[in-house]
């Protein structure tokens, strides 16, 4: 899936730049204990922000961290400000979106502009690697896919903002921060709580994905396995996984050596140093059984739960041979969104986001935003220099008409 190759590409650009088994931070993945030092201290407070962390917990057990970032600089949290949550990736964490100058990236530009910003970390990454009963060395730990970030990480993650606003919160999600929020709102989830949504290189559709790298590693994916050589956790930098990713570069026509490139597609906009900060911090861990849904994704070209290979069990989960489908035009049509998709995006196809656009067709009028930059990829929408100018300025303005 567009993640699926983002996330392959991270990967093997994280390995082949820093070696086998470093951790990010030096963190090793699959602590149970948080990390001394969050994105509040490494990311926001340094720059003159206040920024709270804060765990919320799911339904099912999982501990998430997140960062609130309730004023800009100069203050002002004394007035009654719109909570914006900011949803991450796969394989990367909510730091992703804090690696540029503060005048650069999006959360601490929000804060500036007069919101209350929540920046998310999905299950499985290192600051939300935590359960109330499990284990990351167990393998039920890494039993979910996206599927579960649909059902219990955003509305656990909605339901906490709102308990400390009394607000419905705008949305911004990058990647598969879309394809959960599409997914969410198709099923009635959130929209109760939800102000608007910005979505990102936005991913729903994936059949014309058709990097090399992309193509070879969802067809290795959709050996409908659960787990990867007997792996749960789908860890970057880890063996087992270096191993699968260097039997991938062996692929006819795969190229390695420009992995951004082959992956995202050509970025325009990307800073030598941010790119470095990013290695240094990402990639991130997520469950096999995620990757394998994703790259399901990928061949299958249609939205649906993740399918466990055997009718037998799809009937024992679903109650039906075939996983369930996420009917995208069920989502409300007043719900007011802003799309933004890049013309160099390898992930986010053109032809796919038109898909994406097709099952929105009823949608109202006034309510449905679209930006086409001809020459962004996947990473310059999160990490691109002139991002603010292009696209985030757009984004503020998108929030500030809504009323």
């Amino acid at each position: 899936m567009a993640l699926l190759v983002l996330a392959t590409m991270i990967m093997v650009i994280a390995h082949q730049a820093h070696g086998s088994g470093r951790g990010s931070m030096g963190l090793v993945s699959g602590t149970t204990d948080p990390p001394i030092a969050g994105i509040c201290s490494t990311s926001v407070s340094i720059h003159g922000y206040k920024c709270h962390e804060i765990d919320v917990e799911t339904r099912d057990g999982f501990i998430l961290s997140m960062q609130r970032i309730p004023e800009g600089r100069g203050g002002g949290g004394d007035t009654e400000r719109p909570p914006v949550l900011i949803q991450h990736g796969v394989l990367v964490d909510g730091m992703t979106w804090l690696l540029n100058p503060p005048e650069q990236n999006l959360p601490l530009i929000l804060a500036d502009g007069g919101f209350d910003v929540w920046i998310a970390n999905t299950r499985g990454t290192r600051y939300s690697c935590r359960h109330t009963s499990l284990q990351p060395n167990e393998p039920g730990f890494w039993n979910w896919s996206w599927d579960e970030m649909v059902v219990f990480d955003l509305p656990a993650v909605f339901d906490y903002v709102y308990s400390q606003t009394g607000q419905k919160a705008h949305y911004v999600g990058h990647s598969l921060g879309t394809l959960i929020a599409l997914a969410s709102f198709s099923e009635g989830l959130l929209v109760d709580k939800l102000k608007s949504a910005v979505l990102l290189s936005p991913i729903a559709y994936l059949s014309h994905m058709n990097t090399a790298l992309g193509v070879a590693a969802a067809k290795v994916f959709v050996g409908e396995i659960t787990t990867l050589l007997g792996v749960a956790e789908f860890n970057p930098k880890g063996e087992p996984v270096a191993k699968f990713l260097k039997a991938l570069c062996d692929y006819p026509g795969v190229d390695c050596y420009d992995l951004l490139t082959s992956i995202t597609g050509q970025n325009c906009c990307l800073n030598a140093s941010t790119v470095d900060l990013f290695l240094k911090n990402e990639p991130q861990s997520t469950s096999t059984k995620n990757m394998v849904h994703l790259a399901q994704t990928v061949r299958d070209g249609v939205l649906a739960k993740y399918n466990y290979g055997n009718p037998n069990f799809n009937v024992m989960h679903y109650g039906e041979a075939k996983p369930p489908i996420y009917n995208l035009s069920n989502i409300p049509h007043n719900l007011p969104i802003f799309i933004s998709y890049g013309g160099k995006d390898a992930l986010s196809d053109v032809r796919d986001v038109e898909l994406l656009l097709d099952s929105l067709k009823l949608h109202d009028v006034d309510k449905l935003t679209i930006q086409y930059i001809k020459d962004y990829a996947h990473a310059d929408f999160i990490m691109g220099v002139n991002a603010k100018d292009i696209v985030y300025n757009q984004v503020v303005s998108f929030f500030n008409h809504q009323h």
